[in-house]
């Protein structure tokens, strides 16, 4: 995919520079425990009428995302040769879509992208660059439409984790990882796998979904969002 920039108001590397320390900083971060209204979120044992389908959903996540399908995806998928959109066109073919492995959302992703754009819009009014991140931050989702491949959910959505080593047990719904061909690797079932201790993020694979596969959009396409934004694009699903 190949994104067309309609005259965004984007920061240079010089600007970058004098963003406030906690948006730049690799210090880190708490999640809070709830959302801006009190609710509690991401509880994947509460009872709902989506339990059943979100927990499918991370069995086939676990099952099928190996070293050997992120692999071939990033090779497909890093050639951007499926379509030329803007970002608005983009968006409104997430309109199409609910995310099925959200146990907070069953709203239609474009929802989601302007919400999410609004709310850092309020907080940091400032941040132009941040609040750009925020709508497109999940526009790789478009991996689920026809004219991207209409990849399954599970290799679009979902909790990211990195593969080529063990499985950590605190990625939800752990157990289906037990049936993961590479759970059964001597060369990927060890705590750092094919990995160096310290090695660093840019170097380890990621299982497949929406996060890699725009991350890899906006850095070909020679994007001048700062580096902060490439990041929350590419990590704002691994919790873990």
């Amino acid at each position: 995919m190949t994104i067309l920039k309609e005259n965004p108001q984007l920061v240079t590397r010089a600007e970058e520079k004098k963003l406030p320390i906690d948006l730049v900083s690799n210090a880190g971060f708490v999640a809070p425990g709830s959302n801006a209204f009190g609710h509690t979120f991401r509880d994947y044992e509460a009872n709902s009428e989506r339990k059943d389908t979100i927990e499918e959903f991370y069995r086939k996540q676990h099952i099928y995302q190996t070293v050997e399908f992120v692999k071939k995806m990033r090779e497909e998928y890093g050639k951007l040769n499926k379509k030329e959109m803007s970002i608005w066109e983009c968006c409104e073919l997430l309109n199409e879509f609910v995310d099925e492995s959200d146990p907070d959302l069953d709203e239609p992703q474009i929802e989601h992208l302007l919400q999410t754009a609004e709310a850092i819009r309020k907080d940091y009014p400032n941040e132009d660059w941040l609040h750009l991140t925020g709508l497109i931050h999940d526009l790789g989702k478009v991996l689920l439409h026809p004219s991207f491949g209409q990849l399954p959910q599970w290799a679009v959505v979902g909790d990211t984790f990195p593969v080529g080593c063990a499985f950590d047990e605190s990625n939800v719904h752990h157990k289906f990882f037990q049936e993961n061909p590479d759970n059964d690797s001597p060369k990927y079932n060890t705590k750092h796998g094919i990995y160096s201790e310290g090695c660093g993020l840019d170097n380890v694979l990621m299982s497949w979904g929406h996060d890699d596969y725009m991350y890899m959009v906006a850095k070909e396409n020679k994007t001048t969002l700062p580096s902060a934004a490439l990041f929350i694009i590419r990590y704002h699903s691994f919790y873990r």
